[in-house]
């Protein structure tokens, strides 16, 4: 006999599907869902006033192709995150060539924006390289720390930050500070979790703040962010300022669904500024349950992932998942006017088709590698030991 439909998924049932559903994080996946469901309601807030701003004549305009990525990206997300560790890395191999394959080209044939070419235009879709380089980045040399680590004769170090200075010169050429940062910081990460000596952190730490402090002058755009940010009250802070009339706008509770009237004055709305929408109609008790469940899922990450026994998984993984935290952190420390102001998309939230399909890639790979497996999981064996690289 079939198992009826309420039973498809009884621990018994050894179908792929029934496997991935009792080993996968369904904590995690709940919280997933939850993002998604959120960029679907704010992107139909968001999108009236966007569409408007750019003579678009469907008001639903961002909302219907929110919609339609977000049911791409759950797929992505699923489908990725019943691999296995050695699938996530092979996967990880082919994206990082395609992207930097794009990203090479870019100075010839991308599509430029804002004084910035990060763009390729495939059948009027835009993509955005760099978003799927960078969690295939993380996993790549997440692997060459491990193989590193084992003694053999492989350069796994100096492989690991040939693939990070040959990522971080092509997002400079388009540029791209922002996208930088991020990737250094989850770089960082995966370096000090896999064991490295605490020498070798603060030397990379060191050399990231100089190379930092360099973009200001390198990069006018850079100069003009952070001149904004230190002196407003001599530059033009337009949508900053609507942003955080919109946040205090909304109260602890909102102006309601649909009824933000100061989210229609920002001109990223649907993008960058989604965060301040969501504030203006749903208020700062909704605003801080957002950033909660983001602190969750990298909270509740991490905590898996240094209880994972295989180096390669446990240091793949928090990286991911750092930078998930990380690029939330930047988005919505943008909108409170914490940082200068970067074009950051806020994970599963902003209207973008590469955010959402790239996000959904980050995480789905994140599940994989913290899925109940035998022998995935030690209760003894914690990170790897200083000095194995020695």
């Amino acid at each position: 006999m079939k198992p009826t439909q309420a039973h498809a998924f009884a621990r018994s049932d050894r179908s792929q599907m029934g496997v991935w559903w009792w080993t996968t994080d369904r904590w995690m996946l709940g919280a997933v869902a939850a993002l998604i469901a959120v960029g679907v309601l704010m992107s139909f807030a968001a999108s009236p006033a966007a569409a408007a701003r750019l003579n678009i004549g469907d008001p639903f305009h961002f909302a219907v192709r929110q919609c339609v990525f977000a049911v791409a990206g759950a797929g992505i997300l699923i489908a990725t995150s019943m691999l296995d560790g050695r699938g996530v890395r092979r996967a990880a191999f082919f994206v990082y060539l395609i992207a930097i394959a794009i990203m090479i080209a870019l100075p010839f044939m991308g599509h430029s924006a804002k004084g910035a070419t990060r763009w390729i235009s495939i059948a009027g879709f835009t993509l955005q390289p760099s978003e799927f380089m960078k969690p295939a980045l993380i996993v790549l040399v997440s692997w060459m720390f491990s193989e590193g680590q084992k003694g053999q004769g492989v350069p796994g170090v100096s492989i690991a930050f040939a693939l990070y200075f040959l990522s971080v010169g092509l997002l400079l050429i388009q540029p791209d500070v922002g996208q930088t940062v991020l990737i250094t910081v989850a770089f960082g990460a995966a370096f000090w979790m896999a064991g490295v000596p605490l020498s070798w952190v603060m030397l990379l730490g060191g050399v990231a703040v100089v190379g930092l402090s360099s973009t200001y002058f390198l990069f006018p755009h850079v100069a003009s962010r952070v001149d904004r940010f230190l002196s407003p009250e001599r530059a033009d802070t337009f949508q900053v300022d609507r942003a955080a009339e919109a946040i205090a706008g909304g109260g602890l509770f909102g102006r309601g669904p649909g009824e933000g009237v100061l989210k229609k004055n920002i001109p990223d709305a649907h993008t960058d500024f989604i965060y301040s929408v969501a504030a203006e109609e749903y208020g700062l008790i909704f605003s801080l349950l957002l950033i909660s469940v983001f602190s969750f899922i990298v909270v509740r990450g991490l905590y898996k992932s240094m209880k994972l026994s295989d180096p390669f998984e446990q240091v793949a993984a928090a990286g991911l998942f750092v930078l998930v935290g990380q690029q939330a952190f930047i988005n919505i420390a943008v909108n409170l006017n914490m940082i200068p102001t970067k074009g950051m998309t806020l994970p599963f939230i902003s209207s973008g088709g590469s955010s959402m399909l790239a996000i959904s890639l980050t995480l789905g790979m994140a599940l994989a590698l913290t899925r109940r497996r035998p022998g995935a999981y030690s209760q003894t064996e914690g990170l790897a030991k200083a000095g194995a690289f020695a």
